[in-house]
């Protein structure tokens, strides 16, 4: 929003300058990205075979866990499943562990509604959570605009997922995510991301997408009252008829808009411009998982979605760049 409001005036503002801070320990942050210790531990090796099963039918062979570290190295390495068959044979060998590795079609199977080991959250979970949600769209598959410029034909319809991210500003960490069809609207998805947070929520933030009275609703519901919640009204919104005796947030942020210097006053004094922190974690989300999604059904790609979430929270872990501001 920032950028839409002084768009005609951009060539005449100066580019903030920043100095990473940390550059020693970001540089191993990053060569431990794509160490394989990092992904392949040895806990996982040992837990590899699945627990026998009392019920009828067959017995698994794999673990959950050993199907979730190969889809996760899938992930890491951008490959597809015969490769990552492939790698992970040679994985074994070079470790000297001696077991079986899942061919591609016991991955693809598994993989759907595949249940995920818990992970330890990094903060405190008494901690309340600084929330800021987003979505935006990954591609699935369909011919590309170079097979329908060259061939001259009708392609079909280009077909895209919807992923839904929730960020604490605090940690860095992705909380809550969800992968949805291209026509699940973001206010239908937030019902899903708030059941996943198990901690208390201190602070909610996001773009006008979510504005509405079934947000709100839904808000004060899971999160209670004494939340602050920091969405922007429209351009057109107007006061609700009670806003002179008892103001809902929304009337507060409309008068807010008009009597404290406008739309960029507001964000700057409530704090929204945070919300772009969960617009960099999406671009970095479709630079280091990629823009396209390789499972080719719903059940499959949510399980990748989780996945990819679980390797972004590993990756900053690991370390990320501190800043300061130079100019």
């Amino acid at each position: 929003m920032p950028h839409k409001f002084s768009e005609d005036r951009r060539h005449k503002i100066a580019k903030q300058k920043f100095k990473v801070t940390n550059w020693a320990a970001y540089n191993e942050s990053l060569r431990q990205r794509g160490d394989l210790t990092v992904w392949v531990s040895d806990e996982a090796l040992s837990q590899w075979s699945a627990q026998r099963r009392t019920s009828r039918g067959g017995q698994p062979k794999y673990s959950d866990l050993a199907i979730t570290m190969c889809l996760t190295v899938r992930v890491v390495y951008e490959l597809p499943l015969r490769q990552t068959q492939g790698l992970m044979r040679s994985i074994a060998a070079l470790m000297g562990v001696e077991i079986t590795v899942p061919d591609f079609s016991t991955l693809s199977r598994r993989s759907k509604g595949l249940a995920l080991p818990p992970v330890r959250r990094r903060t405190a979970c008494w901690r309340p959570v600084h929330l800021v949600v987003d979505s935006t769209g990954l591609k699935v598959f369909g011919e590309g605009e170079w097979l329908e410029n060259k061939h001259k034909i009708k392609v079909k319809r280009k077909r895209w997922r919807k992923l839904h991210l929730g960020l604490d500003l605090v940690s860095g960490e992705i909380v809550c995510s969800d992968l949805t069809t291209d026509d699940v609207g973001d206010p239908i998805a937030l019902s899903d991301l708030l059941g996943q947070i198990d901690g208390p929520v201190g602070k909610f933030i996001a773009d006008g997408a979510y504005d509405g009275a079934a947000t709100r609703d839904l808000l004060t519901t899971r999160l209670g009252e004494i939340v602050e919640v920091i969405i922007p009204p429209p351009k057109t919104a107007v006061a609700s008829s009670q806003s002179a005796l008892n103001p809902t947030v929304r009337d507060r942020h409309i008068a807010k808009i008009e009597t404290k210097g406008g739309r960029m006053a507001w964000q700057k004094s409530t704090g929204y411009n945070q919300r772009s922190r969960v617009e960099t974690q999406m671009g970095r989300w479709k630079t280091v998982i990629g823009p396209k999604l390789k499972a080719r059904n719903l059940d499959n790609q949510k399980t990748e979605a989780k996945i990819g979430v679980r390797v972004l929270n590993r990756m900053t872990e690991l370390g990320h760049p501190e800043f300061s501001r130079v100019a």
